[in-house]
């Protein structure tokens, strides 16, 4: 069962990846961890995407593309896996498939968190943060006891930048440029499956298993 989730910022697509990879105890991956993971062992991926990191330039699509494929090419992956936050772009999705089909793979399913950005900028914007251990809360739906303090070390909490509507908007704008036409790609593959992400965070999780079956 090889998933890739899509959603924007904020949709919750990170914590269905989660749920999902627990359930069906496949790994949940996501190319931050594979680029950390690779420049710690220094391989020669990862020194390759670390030249390219240290000087503040993005990885090359075609250099993502192969540490994905060769994260997902290892012995915890033969059952399946979820890819979290790649492909981004058009390129990158074809670069994938072109890169899985040389090892006789493909994707399953790609799964797209629907939430109207409306929504999302009310829910970033409900989000707060600690200075101290830096747990993570919400207003609404994970409130603290006491207003304005962590729960778990009595620090101050704060709305992180990247929360504020400001950036979110932004965010959003990328989002829908680069990222919303990988639902026409996977729609037209035929492997596109849409939930309804502004439902409670269990009842999202339940229609996505409905999806990939029991």
């Amino acid at each position: 069962m090889k998933i890739i989730m899509l959603g924007a910022p904020g949709a919750g697509k990170g914590t269905q990846a989660k749920k999902i990879a627990e359930k069906y105890r496949i790994p949940h991956i996501s190319t931050g961890d594979i680029f950390r993971a690779n420049i710690k062992n220094g391989t020669e991926l990862g020194k390759k995407a670390k030249t390219y990191m240290d000087q503040g330039l993005l990885v090359p699509d075609e250099l993502v593309c192969d540490l994905v494929v060769d994260r997902v090419a290892q012995d915890d992956c033969k059952d399946g896996y979820i890819l979290d936050g790649f492909p981004r772009t058009i390129p990158q999705a074809e670069s994938l498939d072109g890169a899985l089909a040389k090892i006789g793979e493909s994707v399953d399913y790609a799964i797209n968190v629907e939430v109207p950005d409306e929504n999302i900028v009310n829910r970033m914007g409900g989000r707060r943060a600690c200075v101290g251990c830096g747990a993570t809360y919400h207003l609404m739906y994970a409130p603290t006891k006491k207003e304005g303090v962590c729960d778990a070390c009595g620090a101050e909490l704060i709305l992180r930048d990247d929360d504020k509507p400001e950036t979110v908007q932004k965010r959003l704008g990328v989002y829908h440029e680069q990222t919303q036409p990988l639902i026409d790609y996977y729609s037209r593959k035929g492997i596109l499956k849409e939930v309804d992400g502004t439902m409670d965070m269990e009842d999202v999780f339940r229609a996505i298993v409905g999806i990939l079956g029991a």
